[in-house]
């Protein structure tokens, strides 16, 4: 005879404020909604989630922690990185153009998912971990910095080739849903599109 074990709980009193500064040492916000300060010891790049989906198949578990709130996906980076994401994406020739791609650094807010392991499925669009932060681990060197070894961590992802990658599917994801309009406006003004 199977039977189903329920997922863990949360104590009664437990706070998930004090469980992300406890065990992970970040500064929280109180809520609700819970809200976790960026630029201390991580900053956010946020991006559309169908262009984040592409992001974590081309760098697999380079990006460190990875959080979805609605139709945004937030990739933690090391603190610092907000700074420098206008300068490297003109240094990857990405300066100018349009992308859905921006960063929570120093004084920014993001929405605190629940800890792993606690409570079920929220509120459609609540943020969730889609690859949470390992207590008992020193989260900021797994996350993607601009300087590698021998200067920073030698395990630690590069930034360089996060914000390429992201880039890159924001700027697809736009020309995608670019081209997925043009039939309609074909259609409201044919005159417009018919070839001479």
């Amino acid at each position: 005879m199977a039977f189903t074990v329920p997922s863990p709980r949360p104590p009664i009193d437990a706070d998930p404020a004090r469980w992300y500064e406890r065990e992970l040492g970040w500064t929280t916000e109180p809520g609700p909604p819970v809200r976790l300060v960026t630029g201390l010891r991580f900053d956010v790049l946020e991006l559309p989630a169908e262009a984040g989906r592409a992001v974590l198949r081309r760098v697999g578990a380079a990006t460190g922690p990875v959080a979805l709130a609605g139709r945004r996906m937030r990739l933690l980076v090391a603190a610092g990185s907000a700074e420098e994401l206008p300068g490297l994406l003109d240094w990857l020739e990405w300066g100018g153009i349009a992308l859905d791609l921006a960063a929570l650094g120093d004084g920014g807010r993001m929405t605190a998912p629940p800890p792993p392991g606690w409570g079920g499925p929220g509120a459609p669009g609540a943020a969730v971990w889609l690859r949470a932060p390992l207590p008992g681990r020193e989260v900021e060197s797994s996350l993607p910095a601009l300087r590698s070894a021998p200067w920073g961590d030698e395990g630690a992802p590069c930034l360089v080739r996060l914000v390429a990658a992201a880039a890159a599917e924001c700027h697809r994801a736009r020309l995608l849903s670019a081209r997925a309009r043009r039939p309609a406006a074909q259609q409201l003004f044919p005159q417009r599109f018919a070839s001479s």
